[in-house]
C-alpha cells in the first residue's frame, strides 16, 4: 500500500476572514503549516504517493511542496532548515464543485486504480505515539479489512462525529464494526466512538461510491459508501490512543497550538513558563 487520499478542497469559512485566501491547511501550528503533520504522518506509514483533492483556492498547498531553488539557497543562507522529503510523490487534482467527501474520494479513482489505499482529513491532526496510520497501515495488511480509526468522545459530543456500532473486539484496541452512524442524537448513538479522519479501504470503495446516492444537500457522503462496504465485510475500528485535536475548529487549532508549542525544542520551556503565570493571572476572574 503506497497511495493516500488527501482532501482539501474545503472552503474553510470558520476561520474567515483568515482562510478568505489562504487555505486553512496552510495555517501554521507554531512554526508548520497543519498539513505537514498529515504529509509526515502519511510518509511514516509507508505511503509515499499522496493526491490531494483540491479546488482553485488551494493553490497554496501545491507551491509549499514544490520548493524552488531560489527558495531553498535563501533558507540556507539564513540558516533556516526546510523540511526536504525527496521520496514523496506530489500529485493535485481538482474538486470544481462542493459535492461532498465521498465525490472527493471518487475523484481519486483513476489515479489509485485497483490498490488498496488510505484517506487521511488534514483537519484532524493526530499525535502519538503510537503513529495511528502506521498502525492502521500493518492491521489492514495483517486481516485484509478496512480500517477506521476512532477515538472516545464525551456522549454529549457524538452528535458532532460519525460513530461505529461495534460488535465486538477482536483484539485490544480493535473493534469489529457492526454499523456507522453518521452524527446521531446522544440517546441514539450505539457508543461513543467517534470515527477520527483517518481510513484504509480496498478499491472497491469507488464503485460504491459510484452508486452511491446523493444526500439531502445534494452531497455524496463517504459514511454512506462505507455503509455498503460493511455490509459486504465488515471492517474493523482502530481505538487511536494518542492525542486528537480537529483543528477545523478555532477550539481545536488553538488546543493544537498549545500543546505543540509547550512541546517546541526552542519554545517549550519558556512558553510553558509564560503559560503557567497566564493561567494563575487569570484564575481569580474564572473564579469569580
Amino acid at each position: 500500500m503506497r497511495k493516500v487520499v488527501v482532501p482539501v478542497a474545503g472552503l474553510g469559512t470558520r476561520f474567515w476572514p483568515a482562510t478568505a485566501v489562504l487555505p486553512k491547511e496552510m495555517l501554521p501550528l507554531v512554526d508548520r503549516p497543519a498539513i505537514e503533520y498529515t504529509v509526515d504522518e502519511a510518509l511514516r506509514a509507508g505511503l509515499d504517493d499522496l493526491l490531494f483533492i483540491t479546488s482553485r483556492a488551494k493553490r497554496a498547498i501545491e507551491d509549499h511542496f514544490d520548493v524552488p531553488p531560489d527558495i531553498e539557497r535563501l533558507a540556507t543562507e539564513k540558516g533556516i532548515a526546510l523540511t526536504a522529503r525527496p521520496e514523496a510523490r506530489f500529485h493535485f487534482v481538482r474538486q470544481n464543485r462542493p459535492l461532498g467527501l465521498g465525490h472527493a474520494v471518487g475523484l481519486a479513482e483513476a489515479h489509485v486504480g485497483g490498490e488498496p489505499f488510505a484517506v487521511m482529513l488534514p483537519d484532524d491532526v493526530l499525535l502519538g505515539p503510537p503513529d495511528c496510520m502506521t498502525a492502521m497501515v500493518r492491521l489492514a495488511e495483517r486481516t485484509g479489512r478496512a480500517v477506521v480509526a476512532v477515538r472516545r468522545v464525551e456522549p454529549a459530543q457524538v452528535s458532532a462525529y460519525g460513530v461505529i456500532r461495534p460488535t465486538g473486539e477482536l483484539e485490544r484496541g480493535v473493534y469489529e464494526v457492526g454499523d456507522l452512524v453518521e452524527k446521531p442524537s446522544p440517546d441514539r448513538a450505539p457508543s461513543n466512538l467517534a470515527i477520527v479522519g483517518r481510513y484504509v479501504l480496498p478499491a472497491d470503495t469507488f464503485r460504491l461510491l459510484r452508486e452511491t446516492a446523493p444526500a439531502v444537500a445534494g452531497e455524496i457522503q463517504l459514511t454512506d459508501a462505507l455503509r455498503a462496504l460493511n455490509r459486504q465485510r465488515p471492517m474493523l475500528a482502530y481505538h487511536f490512543p494518542g492525542r486528537v485535536f480537529d483543528t477545523g475548529s478555532k477550539l481545536g487549532f488553538l488546543q493544537a497550538t498549545v500543546e505543540l508549542a509547550m512541546e517546541h525544542p526552542q519554545l517549550g520551556a519558556e512558553f510553558a513558563a509564560y503559560l503557567a503565570r497566564r493561567v494563575e493571572a487569570a484564575a481569580p476572574a474564572y473564579r469569580a
